[in-house]
Formats: structure tokens, C-alpha cells, sequence
């Protein structure tokens, strides 16, 4: 049986760079972690970013589904931060 390895303490950290807009400074603290949930927050970052293949794939290895829509869109990138920040306990 494969587990999933538990989030690391520095993804709180890349929340707060993606909610302030910062993805160059998340892309360095998600690439260091393992987890389900860091691969969604990499798929985050390459939506901020622009890169929506780049950010299909991190989506795919994270098991969610990809945004509808307007992927990049502002809108879309605030729901699925805010949606994280709760899968991390986060307000």
C-alpha cells in the first residue's frame, strides 16, 4: 500500500505568497514537498503563472479537477485558494 506523505509545514507559507500574488516565491517551497495537497498548490501556481498545461498536470497528480472555464481567471484562482487555505486549516 502507497501513502501519501503528509503536508509539510511551508505550505501554509505558499498560501500566503498565492494569495498575495507571489507565485515565484510558492514554486520554491511546493517543489520541496511531496503531498496531494502540494501538487495542488503547484497546479495554483502555474495557474497564477499562465502555464494551464503545466497547471493541468499538477492538478491530475493531485487527483482534482481542473477549473472550468476561464482557468486563469481571477475568479477561478480565488476559489481554488480559497478552497485550499480550508484543506489546510488556513483562514
Amino acid at each position: 500500500m502507497t501513502t501519501t506523505p503528509a503536508p509539510g509545514p511551508g505550505l501554509a507559507r505558499a498560501l500566503e505568497h498565492l494569495r498575495a500574488g507571489e507565485w515565484q516565491a510558492a514554486h520554491e517551497l511546493v517543489q520541496k514537498d511531496e503531498s496531494t495537497l502540494s501538487s495542488w498548490l503547484h497546479g495554483i501556481v502555474h495557474l497564477q503563472e499562465g502555464d494551464l498545461k503545466n497547471a493541468q498536470g499538477w492538478y491530475t497528480r493531485a487527483a482534482r479537477p481542473f477549473p472550468a472555464g476561464d482557468a486563469a481567471g481571477k475568479a477561478a484562482i480565488e476559489a481554488e485558494l480559497a478552497a485550499a487555505a480550508q484543506a489546510l486549516g488556513a483562514r
